[in-house]
Parts: C-alpha cells; sequence; structure tokens
C-alpha cells in the first residue's frame, strides 16, 4: 500500500491536485482513498459531485467515536474512491489539527485504512502538530509539495521540508520526501523557479500543472477535470502525474534552505 501525503499552502489547489490524482489513479484500477485532513473539508467534494460529506470531528463531537461506524465516515465517489474529510473545530475554537486525530484514531479502530494507495490531502501548517500527524506517525510514508513561483507558497514549502527533516531524525518515523508539484500561478519563469528550488533542497520536480481554465469548468460542474474532460491536455498531465507518483521510488530526505538563500533564488527568476 503507498501512503502519500500532498503538503502545501493553503489556497495553492492542492485539494484540486488530489482529488485529480485520485481519480487518475482510480482509472488505472487501482482501489482508492482520499482523506481530506483540512477544516475546509472541501477535498473529496468534486469526487462526490459537490456534496459536502459529514466529517470525523463533527460526528465524534455529536455522539462519540465508538457509535460511529464506516459507512458514516467513509463514502463513495468518482470511480469506487473512498471518501472521508477529518474537518476541524468551529473558527477560533480548539486545534485545527484535531480532527485529523480523531480521524486516523477512528479509521484504525474501524479497520478502513486500506487500499492501493492512501492519499492524505493535508494543509501546509506543520506548526500545528495535528497537521504534522501523517508524516510523525508514519501514516504518510511519501510526502509531495504542492507549491507554486510565489514566494510565500514557496516559504511553506520549505517549511514542510523542515519537517521532515526534523522528524527523520525519530526512529519511528518514515516519511521522506517524493518530489515537488508546481501548481503553476502563470507567474514568468516559474517551472524553472520550482525546478531549480526542487534541486536545491536535494529533490526534484516532479510535475508542472499548467493553468487551464477547464480546472474551474469542471469544479462548477462539481467534477474533477479526469470525469468532466477526460480527453483535454489538462487531464493528460494529470494522468502523467499519477503515474509518475505510482512509480516512483526515489524518497530523499530534503535539505531545507534558508530563508535569505530562498528570497536570493527567487530574485534570479523575476
Amino acid at each position: 500500500m503507498k501512503q502519500i501525503a500532498l503538503y502545501g499552502k493553503g489556497g495553492i489547489g492542492k485539494s484540486t491536485t488530489s482529488a485529480n490524482l485520485s481519480a487518475a489513479l482510480s482509472d488505472r484500477g487501482l482501489n482508492i482513498m482520499q482523506i481530506g485532513c483540512d477544516p475546509k473539508h472541501d477535498s473529496t467534494r468534486m469526487l462526490m459531485h459537490g456534496k459536502w460529506i459529514p466529517t470525523v470531528l463533527d460526528l465524534v463531537r455529536e455522539r462519540g467515536d465508538k457509535a460511529i461506524s464506516v459507512d458514516e465516515v467513509v463514502f463513495t465517489g468518482y470511480n469506487g474512491i473512498r471518501c472521508v474529510e477529518a474537518g476541524g473545530p468551529e473558527p477560533g475554537v480548539g486545534c485545527a489539527g484535531r480532527g485529523i486525530i480523531a480521524t486516523f484514531q477512528l479509521l484504525e479502530r474501524l479497520d478502513a485504512l486500506y487500499g492501493d494507495v492512501v492519499l492524505y490531502d493535508v494543509l501546509g501548517d506543520v506548526v500545528c502538530g495535528g497537521f504534522a500527524m501523517p508524516m510523525r506517525e508514519s501514516y504518510a510514508r511519501e510526502v509531495y509539495l504542492v507549491t507554486s513561483g510565489e514566494l510565500m507558497s514557496l516559504y511553506a514549502a520549505n517549511n514542510i521540508c523542515k519537517a521532515i527533516q526534523r522528524l527523520s531524525r525519530r526512529s519511528r518515523c518514515t516519511c521522506a520526501l517524493g518530489g515537488v508539484i508546481c501548481n503553476s500561478a502563470n507567474i514568468s519563469g516559474e517551472k524553472e523557479l520550482v525546478g531549480a528550488y526542487a534541486r536545491r533542497i536535494g529533490s526534484r520536480l516532479i510535475s508542472y500543472i499548467p493553468r487551464d481554465n477547464i480546472v474551474r469548468v469542471a469544479e462548477v460542474n462539481k467534477q474533477t477535470v479526469i470525469e468532466y474532460a477526460p480527453d483535454s491536455p489538462q487531464a493528460d498531465v494529470y494522468r502523467h502525474l499519477a503515474e509518475d507518483i505510482f512509480e516512483n521510488d526515489t524518497m530523499t530526505i530534503p535539505i531545507p534552505m534558508e530563508t535569505d538563500e530562498l528570497e536570493n533564488l527567487a530574485l534570479e527568476y523575476v
């Protein structure tokens, strides 16, 4: 079983990438589970044709975890993909990572954490221990950074690298970096910048996803690009990403850049 996590700054298009990646993997005949680990609980929405599924944390708050069954938290979406949303606390109350912890504990108790690929879509705020849990507890063995060429997006990706490096020193942690995904913001020199960043941290640019209006059109129609426009060039990009990730066996412990180094690198591509 491949256990992978996509981390990135909020708003970078991480959930869109995750859903299309899961859809593309499922089209290869694989058993896929996607777990949304963001309080917005919208990771699986396009896989569920626009349906907002109940979150684990909401159900735990209402009834306690002992009274919850598998079919109340695991929902079947596009092409048989099993979808779960961790959820989060009410705004301004509690730790946003609590939903992730509750979700993993529940899925383990229900023996529901299985498949050819389990994909975790995780907000790139690893300051909170809950968001780092997929890495810290080795649920996610392979981490992929989703970033654009914007400095703050690269800064967030670099923080994830710091977390991987720090966690790698623990004997029980087996997570490593599988590569960097550039989800384009349509910035000049972006692909070159993100590729240079990936090399500087000891990794590689595994995919460049161009900005295409078909993504927005598919989401308005409550579908992934893979389902809505399977013959489009953008769908092919996601299929190539799925193939590269599924076949990838090169993992590294990244060497994060210092902030001033990162800023100087970005200046080279302005």
